[in-house]
């Protein structure tokens, strides 16, 4: 599962106004003392939710499913009110443990519900004896949905629709015409902090004591926000992928995804066997940008359909940086670019399109997703101290200066900046290669946290690190170890059994392997 804190020339899986009552912006800057100051924000007598036998896609065993009621915005209890949904998958043991894991979904954007089959199956060692808690944040999924998009209009799409970001701007303000007609269309009242408020109150409702907190990039924004506000409602938490509330996403983006795909060039400069298939792909790349933009015949990745389009240097940015949130997929790319730059463009658009569906949003709520960071990182871009990439530029910051000039933008307290000590252990996870939140933004937050915090780096991987073996048994016995600080002091040790992953070699094609094999046995 990949939970991405991502944008191309459209958000994509990375996932409220400053009109927001003084009453609200003071209440988000309390540091809470005590669970009864945290409850304070919810309300001082949460009603019991109630749950009900449900099923959810992927997931054999029966769920329980609720609805909580919320007020859209909290300094209006009284006011429009949105349901919240909830879904439990319960523990199978009949003598569970009270600690249930919570996971926090990515985006913003992504509905969490919508993720149980792969979240119950990476997370599936822990439901042997404790309940998994998945919450359809504000704007997600089927709680108050701000959605733009749907699979049919994504399978439709032209292709010059798709890589043209002017055809994408239209289409959002389009949807932020008609978000704005929802009866829960002030759209000021999504960002992170009201939506922890929400989480809140369900675990108030559902009567539980402190939670394990998951989250995965996005996700761990929301875990920082809600530990921030309720540091005695976490027992433990991870953050995979780690976003923190001030990282600029527009800004921080351009320049991580440089320095992945500077990586990648160099890799192959080191690699004999990338050297000999392609002896000069960082010319080849100088090349490919050196012609564009350009007209070229294209055929659609999902119709077939050939379509004459304008391909310009941005939507080439976008196409290569997709693949590099995957290594696996990264390594595919040396092949791409070697093809584009003499002309073929199909093995780079059917990796950069395909790998993400062929569509937009994949699979965000792509209302939620503008929520959140045209209020929390857009207000913060004149300060930022992140320098775009040399290659990547500013075309993703354009975009979302464009969208975010006409997007309702939440309150944000101060403080939600702001990361304190952690009261509890906190495992951040990482991966080497990631392109949007590489391990220079956890080492900043592990620092911040203190020393309850333990920073894990797990070389040549991308976005999300959870998904391998090794390191759901690392967190497993993360959050399972009763001992607070032997659950800190066994992180390092457990997690060797990653310490030595390689890099995908570059990707061959089996016709041009066999050739080279050939050509070496004659010499």
């Amino acid at each position: 599962m990949r939970t991405s804190f991502r944008s191309n020339t459209r958000p994509t899986a990375w996932s409220a106004s400053w009109g927001l009552s003084l009453v609200i912006v003071l209440l988000a800057n309390l540091s809470p003392s005590s669970s009864r100051a945290a409850a304070d924000t919810v309300g001082a007598s949460p009603p019991r939710l109630e749950l009900s036998a449900c099923r959810l896609k992927g997931v054999a065993h029966e769920a329980r499913c609720g609805v909580l009621k919320r007020p859209l915005n909290p300094a209006e209890p009284a006011g429009a009110q949105i349901d919240v949904h909830v879904a439990v998958l319960p523990a199978l043991a009949r003598n569970k443990l009270p600690d249930p894991v919570l996971m926090f979904a990515g985006g913003p954007g992504q509905s969490a519900i919508e993720l149980a089959g792969p979240i119950s199956q990476q997370l599936g060692r822990f439901l042997n004896r404790r309940d998994l808690v998945l919450i359809d944040q504000r704007g997600t999924g089927q709680s108050a949905p701000l959605r733009c998009e749907d699979a049919e209009s994504t399978r439709s799409s032209r292709l010059q629709d798709m890589l043209d970001p002017n055809a994408e701007d239209r289409r959002t303000l389009a949807c932020l015409t008609r978000l704005k007609a929802l009866p829960y269309g002030d759209l000021r009242y999504f960002t992170t902090t009201i939506a922890m408020q929400d989480v809140e109150a369900v675990r108030l409702a559902l009567g539980l004591g402190p939670i394990n907190a998951i989250g995965g990039s996005y996700g761990t924004r929301a875990v920082l926000e809600y530990q921030r506000q309720f540091p005695d409602s976490v027992r433990r938490a991870v953050i995979d992928g780690v976003a923190p509330p001030d990282m600029v996403l527009m800004r921080s983006m351009s320049t991580d995804v440089q320095a992945a795909f500077d990586a990648l060039l160099a890799s192959c400069a080191q690699s004999p066997d990338c050297q000999r298939r392609y002896p000069d792909l960082a010319g080849q790349w100088r090349k490919l940008l050196a012609s564009l933009p350009r007209e070229v015949t294209l055929e659609h990745p999902i119709t077939g359909q050939p379509e004459r389009v304008t391909l310009t240097r941005d939507a080439v940015i976008t196409l290569i940086r997709t693949p590099l949130y995957a290594p696996m997929l990264a390594a595919a790319l040396p092949l791409a670019i070697s093809e584009a730059a003499n002309g073929r463009f199909m093995p780079l658009l059917g990796l950069g399109l395909g790998s993400i569906g062929g569509g937009r949003g994949m699979g965000l709520s792509t209302g939620m997703h503008f929520s959140v960071v045209c209020a929390e990182d857009m207000p913060r871009l004149a300060t930022a101290t992140d320098v775009p990439g040399g290659d990547v530029g500013q075309g993703n910051e354009n975009m979302y200066r464009r969208v975010c000039s006409h997007w309702p933008q939440g309150a944000v307290p101060p403080a939600f900046y702001s990361v304190p000590a952690a009261r509890h252990p906190v495992l951040l996870l990482s991966g080497s290669l990631d392109p949007v939140t590489p391990p220079r933004h956890a080492q900043r937050v592990a620092g911040l946290l203190g020393p309850q915090a333990a920073q894990v780096v797990v070389p040549n991987v991308g976005h999300g690190v959870m998904g391998l073996g090794c390191v759901r048994d690392v967190v497993y016995r993360f959050v399972d170890q009763p001992n607070p600080a032997k659950a800190l002091a066994d992180v390092k040790t457990d997690a060797a059994c990653a310490a030595n992953l390689p890099r995908p070699p570059a990707f061959v094609p089996v016709g041009a392997a066999t050739a080279v094999t050939a050509g070496e046995g004659a010499k």
